[in-house]
């Protein structure tokens, strides 16, 4: 099972980006709240992560 999800920026710190997720209609969230490293997300205000289960 693949479930693909998508973030949009809540804020920046020092030196990550925590992204919140959006949630789709009517189910609770996946993930929640997802902190990146900046060195790595740049200035991305949106992201999408993938999460495999076997």
């Amino acid at each position: 099972m693949e479930k693909t999800v998508k973030f949009t920026i809540e804020k920046e710190t020092k030196n990550t980006v925590k992204f919140n997720e959006v949630p789709v209609e009517g189910q609770p969230p996946i993930i929640g709240t997802l902190y990146v490293q900046k060195w790595f997300i740049g200035n991305t205000k949106e992201i999408e992560v993938t999460v495999r289960k076997p």
